[in-house]
């Protein structure tokens, strides 16, 4: 979300470049990502090519693939549910656009459990382009998603992959709750279009509380050789969640800059925590459960 934002063409273009070099191959954007500045900037890259109402569906595709300066993506979203409009008429437009070769995969994000069955039954009655990803909220303070989607998505045998792995920033240790009162540091929670809805989603005295805990367990398990708060909660990710690797589930990273990138590629190359640490984890989800936020909208 931050290129075209806080990270320009240029550092955007170093960290993707990073990121690939580490032998990743995905990357993530949306039509609405800083208003449409994250798409061109990628699309910017010169990237190698890979072999919602129907009829905004079909625009705002064919926006993103002019931005992105590409004929094809590999994996096309449903971001959002739009209760405005009929689902079926949005799928058979998907469908109309894969079938067009605007895409390969289709996928869904935001989408309550049982809207993921329905939309799932739809498509396949009708012999249409089935989803075969989902993209959800998901960290170890926030687990909603584990109760009801997860055993939906194995069912129609989709893939998951979790957004907000950090907790849009909360779970590196560098915010204090009485930041928003005073000195508002840079980052998802102030000073930008999303500061208000970041803060809605996460910025509760019980989730500082659950950081506590597990820094506190750090360094009473590591003591001085103790990881930082970021590459633990990257590591419960791959690790300790309900996240399967052999069935295609991941973990989407973001960053604003190039120390960011490495630090959580560096996560995603290291073993798993200390079972205390592992506990510690559980008790601050034990925490914040009843104030976590709704996976859907």
């Amino acid at each position: 979300m931050a290129f075209g934002g806080r990270a320009n063409a240029e550092q955007s273009r170093d960290m993707v470049q990073a990121f690939l070099g580490r032998g990743h191959s995905r990357v993530d954007t949306a039509f609405m990502y800083v208003d449409g500045k994250s798409e061109a900037v990628i699309g910017g890259m010169k990237l190698p090519k890979t072999d919602a109402e129907a009829g905004q569906c079909s625009a705002q595709l064919e926006t993103s693939l002019q931005r992105l300066q590409t004929d094809c993506v590999d994996l096309f979203y449903l971001h959002a549910p739009d209760h405005n409009n009929p689902i079926q008429d949005t799928l058979q437009a998907c469908n109309d656009l894969h079938k067009e070769g605007k895409y390969k995969e289709l996928g869904l994000s935001n989408y309550a459990s049982w809207e993921v069955a329905e939309i799932a039954t739809i498509c396949k009655h009708n012999n249409w382009i089935v989803p075969t990803v989902y993209q959800g909220m998901y960290n170890a303070t926030t687990r909603q998603v584990e109760t009801e989607l997860f055993p939906c998505l194995r069912y129609f045998g989709m893939k998951f992959y979790a957004y907000n792995p950090l907790a849009g920033g909360l779970l590196t240790g560098k915010y204090h709750y009485q930041d928003k009162d005073g000195a508002q540091p840079e980052g998802r929670f102030f000073g930008n279009n999303w500061a208000a809805a970041y803060r809605d989603r996460y910025w509760k005295q019980s989730q500082f509380e659950a950081i506590e805990l597990v820094l506190k367990t750090l360094e009473e398990v590591y003591g001085a050789e103790k990881p930082s708060l970021t590459s633990a909660a990257m590591r419960w990710m791959y690790h300790h969640s309900q996240l399967k690797g052999d069935l295609g589930d991941g973990v989407i990273i973001g960053m604003s800059n190039m120390e960011q990138l490495k630090q959580n590629l560096d996560a995603a190359e290291e073993g798993p925590l200390d079972d205390r640490v592992v506990s510690a984890f559980n008790e601050a989800w034990n925490k914040v459960s009843h104030e976590c936020p709704n996976y859907f909208r």
